[in-house]
Parts: structure tokens; sequence; C-alpha cells
């Protein structure tokens, strides 16, 4: 299936002119490449307007891991707890040293608290909630750096829609696509969610389902720790039987576009149609895709030190990917908002869930990755964000957003949380920003979600005010913040 797309000289001063490069053409049916001959072509056109900038950590980062801590994990337990505070403010865990000298974590995070002078913590993350004190809203913020005009009492949000704003790294994917023929987006292993909303915030939207992440969801429960290993490295590859007819198809589907439109002949004459062919083809039949999903090649010790958990082998999977030429990654916590048994979703049982289950996996799988990436010399160049949608409540047992608590529990609290970023020309050993005595709000350098992902932008070299035309050809900015220069060293 192909179509013109878009208005004639829709990104044209002169818009008599006509039918513009990027306005040229959209080719379906290739989603999982998450790219296409048009969107090849219009992110030439695209890269000029998006990559004036400079400043501190501009252009630095060839990829990103995200890990996202869907559900909204507790700074207070994790990597800013309090001392001289209430017995309902100060968490159940002790504090202990890190690399950091006076930056303190708790006792559930001794792994982390050895490689954090490897990583920048942003201990004032913080945000005035419009309808976000649940997690579907707080994620679609958080992903796409816009609020939304639907958002109900609760939070919740409709489903995903053609109309949403894109994920950043779909937006990233369409400006810089990988360098080699790889997956350029991939999320795993399972998706964003909060109840009965599937995926809000985790696709292109307005952009396209090519634009669309690459998507790893291995059957089975969300309990079942071994599910990765349960992946089928054949999955990527075509069976023998359906190869030439494919080939067949796709060099027909070619052929047509070049013999019948005049136009495209016209917008594309300074591009080789038969470079974007090929550049998908190779994608499906290279074994770069196959063998990056192979985690059986890794040495049992690797695998160890990630941890054989669902969380470890998603970050394991990430660093093989990035290795291979991915550019995006996002793992996403394995366990849905709303739930338990390592849920970051506290609202009861806070000190056996972090301290048995959520706790190590984190401790485990994100120390291994940034001190994995760092002795292979990736860091250099691949931007490491974990962060979740917003924290916990400082106060035990209260009410912030409508939910049930225990004195065992905390509920949400966008006002003040922690995030962590590394590599890409970030600092080291940087504790930016500081939050209030209790952890309620920030006490200098105060970071919305919006900045950060200016950031990340920023990193790969992309304006992060660059313009996106919506469904309504409406120019909206990538996002409306500035990034956070003193991240970056």
């Amino acid at each position: 299936m192909w179509r013109i797309a878009g208005e004639p000289g829709r990104d044209l001063c002169d818009n008599h002119l006509g039918v513009s490069r990027r306005d040229v053409l959209r080719v379906g049916g290739s989603g999982m490449l998450g790219l296409t001959l048009g969107g090849a072509m219009q992110l030439q056109a695209d890269a000029a307007e998006s990559q004036s900038g400079g400043g501190p950590g501009w252009n630095k980062a060839k990829h990103i891991i995200m890990c996202y801590l869907q559900g909204g994990p507790s700074h207070l337990d994790l990597w800013d707890p309090k001392t001289d505070v209430p017995d309902n403010v100060k968490s159940v865990f002790k504090p202990i040293s890190t690399k950091v000298p006076g930056a303190q974590f708790t006792e559930i995070l001794p792994k982390l608290a050895q490689v954090n002078d490897r990583f920048t913590m942003i201990r004032s993350m913080s945000y005035t909630p419009n309808g976000l004190f649940n997690h579907t809203a707080a994620i679609y913020q958080m992903m796409t750096g816009y609020t939304t005009d639907k958002v109900s009492p609760s939070g919740q949000l409709e489903p995903p829609s053609p109309k949403d704003f894109p994920n950043f790294g779909s937006n990233i994917i369409r400006i810089k696509p990988p360098a080699v023929p790889m997956l350029p987006f991939v999320m795993l292993p399972r998706p964003l969610q909060e109840s009965n909303v599937v995926g809000k915030g985790g696709t292109a939207g307005f952009l396209g389902r090519a634009l669309d992440p690459y998507t790893l969801y291995p059957p089975g429960d969300d309990m079942n720790m071994a599910k990765m290993a349960q992946i089928k490295v054949d999955d990527l590859q075509l069976r023998p039987d359906v190869f030439a007819t494919r080939l067949a198809r796709r060099a027909k589907l070619r052929d047509s576009i070049v013999k019948q439109m005049k136009v495209v002949d016209e917008a594309v004459k300074d591009y080789t149609l038969n470079e974007y062919y090929d550049r998908a083809l190779s994608l499906i039949v290279s074994g770069r895709a196959r063998d990056a999903f192979d985690l059986d090649s890794e040495p049992a010790t690797m695998r160890e030190r990630y941890g054989r958990n669902t969380f470890g082998d998603s970050c394991l999977l990430a660093r093989r990917l990035v290795e291979a030429g991915t550019r995006v990654v996002e793992v996403v916590w394995p366990k849905v908002a709303n739930s338990s048994n390592h849920s970051w979703d506290v609202h009861s049982g806070l000190s056996a869930r972090m301290k048995n289950e959520s706790g190590p996996m984190l401790d485990g799988g994100l120390s291994a990755l940034i001190s994995d990436l760092d002795e292979r010399g990736m860091l250099e160049d691949t931007l490491v964000v974990a962060i979740g949608e917003f924290g916990r409540s400082p106060q035990r047992g209260v009410s912030t957003s409508g939910n049930n608590n225990s004195d065992d529990g905390r509920d949400h609290w966008p006002y003040c949380y922690t995030g962590v970023v590394a590599g890409a020309g970030t600092n080291r050993g940087l504790v930016y920003g500081e939050s209030d005595q209790t952890g309620s709000a920030p006490l200098r350098d105060p970071v919305h979600p919006g900045q950060l992902l200016a950031s990340i932008y920023h990193s790969f070299g992309i304006n992060p005010q660059s313009i996106v035309y919506n469904h309504l050809n409406q120019p909206r900015e990538l996002v409306k913040a500035e990034y956070v220069p003193a991240l970056f060293s």
C-alpha cells in the first residue's frame, strides 16, 4: 500500500511551489522495520532543520537505553533517603554510603552504590500535576513531553490513538535513523500499561505506524522471571518458502513506484530509491537482528551479573541491541502499574516488596548495564536513563491520589523524585538538584520531565524545539522545554 501524503508545499515559504520531498511518499506494511522509503527520505530533509544547536553534551549520543521504572518508585526508599525526619517519613531501609562522598542510598541498592560515580542523579525531578496524579497520564507526559486534553479525575486516558503525540524514540529514529541495517527502535519486555489502558505514550502517534517501536513482548505471566529466555531467535528469520515471494513482492512495489509516478521521480531526483530499498531489505535478510536476540551466546557469568530475571535479561538484551546498531531501546519495568509482586506501585507491602523483589532486580540489572557499557567503551556514545513517572509520598499511609494506602505504603508524588542519567557526555558522580528535608519538593534546580526529554534530544544533536507536523498538519515542537546544560560535562 502506498499513497502521496501531506499537503503540497506544506513546509515551504512559497507553498504554491508544489509537493516537497517530505510530502512525497509513505509506504505501509513495513511497520516492524520502523522505517519506510518515505520515512527514510523525510529524515534527510528534516535532519538539516533539526541539528542546529551546540553546548555541553551536544550530539554525543548515538544510542539510548531508557529503563522506564513504570509504577513510580519511591525515591525515599531508594536513592534519596532522609534521616532526621519523623518515623512515618523515614525509610524502613537503612542508609548506606556510596562512591560519591555525601550521597547515600538505602541498603537495597548496594551494587548501584558502588557505581554511582559513573552516573548523574537528578534528585529534583518535579512537576505540578494537571490531572496527572495517576499513572497513564503521567507516563504519556514522560514519554511524549505533552499532556492530553482528555484526562479523567483518576488520571486515566483513552487508549492509544493515531492522533497521539509520538514517543520520543519515534522522533529520534525519524530524524536520526540507524547507520546500519538494524531494528531502529525496540520496546521490551512489555507495553506501558495502567489497568486496561495499554500502550499509551508508547507509539509513534501522528508520525504513522512505520515509526512505531518494534515490540518484543514474550508470552507468559509477568511473574515468570525466565520469560526472556523464551525468545525465539528464528522469529526474525524469513522462512525459505516465503523468501523469494516476499523479495519479488517488494521488487514489484519499488518498480511500480519508479515507473508509474513521475512526481516521485521529480521529488526524489537527488535520492536513490534502490539505496533505501536495499537498506530495508538487508535488515530482514541479515543475521544482525537475529544474533542480537541470542542471549544464550552470553557467558554464564555475564547472565548472572545482570540477574537471571526479566529486568536483568532485558537490560542485557538492550546492551546487545545497541551493540548491533539499534538506536533506541526502551526497557519497560516488567510489572504493570496497579499490580503487586515486583511492582513499584507500593500502596501497601512496601517493606517486603521493595527489599525482596523490585529492589534487587533494579540494583542488579541497572548497575550491570552501566558498568558493562562503560567497560566496553560503549558508554561514550550510549545515553542511559532510568526514571519513573513520579515518586512516592513522603508520608506513609496517607492518600494523595484517592488511593487507599497502608502504614507500610506510599502514594503517588509528582512534586519531587529522582532520575538517573549516564553516558554520552553526561557528568559522572554528579548529584544534580536537591530535595528538601522530607523529599517533598526541590530545594534547588527543579527539572521537569519535559526538560529531561529536551536533554535527551540535545544529546542526540537534535534541537528540542524542532518542528514536527501533527495529524492536522499543525506545527508542534518536539518538546516545549530547554535542555539542562549542567547534566553534561
